[in-house]
């Protein structure tokens, strides 16, 4: 279902386009069979006409309903969804080897003498086994491959891009986290290029408030592309639609990472 909401968040444009289309076409039936009606005299003709215009007008009705239903899901189903999906969420400082140290552990000196526990003397039942509890360490936002190519224009704090990070494998919705801000700010977008945008960079959406410290930035989803080498880029514009500022890196796009069945006892 969330997946349903992203696609028609992420495609609405394209929708409000068909719809605009249609809403042309089916005016211009209307039209059409109310200027025939009018002109002829025949009963049986006028009432084929009567019927079109009917016809028309209930398609004009339905496409408005498309359209209302497609603003409602993008300006309030898909922002609810993807505040659900990330209260709670939990920080993570990234590190750039995805671990953590672990702690050296003490030297032991053997050479040293021994205690002395002849005169101690502990019962069956008091014996208690201890277990060495493993240290947590923190755990890595994605997993990226080694040497990937380099990322382009995020030098600049006024597009940085922390997640996804350069070379990150993707196969889940990712909470993008970095910056976006200029002078005379306009606009941030987020743009896509790989196999199935056929070489160019394709728009997936547009955020209007500026992200002057390190923040989330929106939320990507990959469920919509095919697996393979992608390049994602951050852009953003200034008030005159001008190309400002932009951080371009590259990011895999793979199936989602199967659940693991428990055995049977």
């Amino acid at each position: 279902m969330n997946a349903l909401v992203f696609l028609i968040e992420q495609t609405a444009i394209g929708l409000y386009i068909l719809i605009g289309v249609g809403v042309v076409w089916m005016g211009r039936r209307v039209m059409r069979a109310r200027r025939d009606y009018r002109a002829t005299q025949f009963e049986l003709e006028r009432e084929i006409f009567r019927y079109q215009q009917a016809n028309a007008l209930t398609f004009l009705i339905l496409l408005f309903e498309a359209a209302l239903i497609v603003f409602g899901v993008q300006q309030v189903v898909a922002p609810n969804v993807r505040s659900t999906s990330t209260t709670g969420l939990q920080t993570v400082q990234v590190v750039d080897d995805g671990f953590a140290p672990s702690p050296t552990p003490p030297e032991v000196n053997f050479g040293a003498s021994p205690i002395d526990i002849s005169g101690v003397q502990i019962g069956e039942e008091d014996i208690v086994q201890v277990v060495a509890t493993p240290t947590l360490t923190p755990t890595p936002v994605g997993t990226i491959v080694a040497n990937p190519p380099d990322s382009a224009g995020c030098d600049t704090p006024n597009a940085t891009l922390q997640v996804p990070a350069n070379g990150m494998l993707v196969f889940e919705p990712v909470n993008v986290i970095g910056t976006a801000f200029i002078d005379n700010f306009a606009f941030y977008r987020f743009e896509l290029n790989g196999p199935q945008t056929f070489g160019n960079f394709a728009i997936l959406r547009d955020y209007d408030q500026p992200v002057a410290a390190l923040a989330e930035l929106g939320q990507f989803v990959p469920a919509f592309y095919q697996p393979g080498d992608y390049q994602f880029r951050l852009t953003v514009f200034d008030i005159t639609n001008a190309l400002r500022a932009a951080c371009t890196i590259n990011i895999i796009i793979t199936e989602p990472i199967p659940t693991p069945t428990p055995l049977q006892p």
